[in-house]
């Protein structure tokens, strides 16, 4: 409830600490599909570990469709949505592919959820389930209460994709600014950057630090001439045009346990992305990178309040968008991927005709 603070006695204490439902903010709540559908978490559950059972990469997966999700439009399922005939959803942007993954595990929670509670739990929610259930198993049993009660959107544009989600190649500046438009802090954003100790990324995504990087240099002279080299080897010169499907791991020492590693990579001149790199050419960054690299304890703590503070950005709630019944498509009777009711409304920026409210690797 941030913004806000509340002094209790010691007696109210006592009882809110029993209520089984607690509130937290922008009209979200732990437990909120208590009695609607009291299966529905577990259910999420299962679909992850099944999937993680036979490929443990899918957890990266799976964090970064939720970042990504809520970075457009808000976390509101609208990365889920598949494009029409008419319009090219944000799942096929080009920062979401082809390396957006994990639509399947959603697809197979949200066939069981529907199977067992028709029409109560939004794709929006599957995806911040599955998110949390993927840092568990990823993270060591790293955990956190989710706030549901997010309702799906009913816009997905490729365009918003596109001019919302931080790219590779942005300085701590621009970072900074992508975040704080979003309500998180610049330690937000440091925290959460730590989720690039998991995953794997396209060569596209860094070949600018490795080939033509200035005139003085070919290669970026921040990154370790050891791994410039080994990456060098991976993604030869024109990667992106002839190799567009090669990846490597983000993390070299632990790249599927999400851990601290990736700040002691980062001290090392390990970073990936310029992006990475970026968090050392600012003092107040790299006092947080410095703060991570000492200590796994206090990034797992940020990072679970971080996820959760992410997972509330401008999200949809109450009676606004609805319950999508196929993750992939809106409802039926709903305007495709939005663009009819954003000439009745003569807004781009509304989800419906009542009000739209908006809200993080790979």
């Amino acid at each position: 409830m941030k913004g806000f603070f509340f002094f209790f006695t010691t007696s109210a204490l006592a009882i809110l600490a029993l209520l089984p439902v607690v509130a937290i903010g922008a009209g979200l709540k732990v437990g909120f599909y208590n009695k609607s559908c009291p299966s529905a978490e577990s259910l999420v559950q299962q679909a992850v570990a099944a999937a993680f059972k036979n490929n443990s990469g899918i957890a990266a997966g799976l964090i970064r469709l939720h970042f990504h999700d809520c970075f457009v439009r808000g976390c509101d399922g609208s990365v889920l949505i598949d494009t029409t005939s008419n319009n090219t959803a944000e799942k096929d942007a080009p920062p979401n592919n082809p390396s957006l993954r994990g639509f399947e595990v959603i697809d197979a929670a949200k066939k069981a959820i529907e199977a067992r509670c028709p029409k109560v739990v939004s794709c929006a929610d599957i995806l911040a389930f599955a998110a949390r259930d993927a840092v568990a198993l990823s993270g060591n049993n790293l955990t956190y209460k989710v706030p549901a009660g997010r309702r799906d959107g009913r816009i997905s544009r490729d365009t918003d994709a596109s001019n919302n989600l931080p790219s590779p190649l942005s300085n701590a500046t621009e970072l900074v600014g992508n975040f704080t438009v979003k309500n998180l802090t610049a330690e937000d954003m440091v925290v959460l950057s730590g989720a690039h100790t998991v995953g794997r990324s396209h060569c596209s995504s860094f070949t600018n630090r490795l080939y033509g990087f200035s005139n003085a240099s070919d290669v970026d002279p921040t990154i370790s001439s050891a791994y410039a080299f080994l990456l060098r080897g991976i993604c030869p010169s024109n990667s992106s045009q002839f190799f567009p499907n090669t990846t490597t791991e983000m993390d070299l020492m632990t790249p599927a346990v999400l851990d601290n590693k990736y700040y002691l990579g980062l001290a090392n001149n390990l970073g990936l992305f310029t992006s990475d790199q970026a968090l050392l050419t600012n003092a107040t960054l790299k006092k947080s990178v410095d703060e991570f690299v000492k200590s796994e304890n206090r990034w797992r703590s940020k990072f679970a309040k971080a996820m959760v503070k992410m997972g509330n950005i401008e999200v949809l709630t109450g009676t606004q968008g609805e319950i999508r019944l196929n993750c992939r498509v809106i409802n039926s009777g709903s305007s495709s991927a939005g663009i009819e009711l954003q000439m009745a409304t003569g807004s781009g920026g509304d989800d419906s005709a009542e009000e739209f409210t908006d809200i993080a690797t790979n």
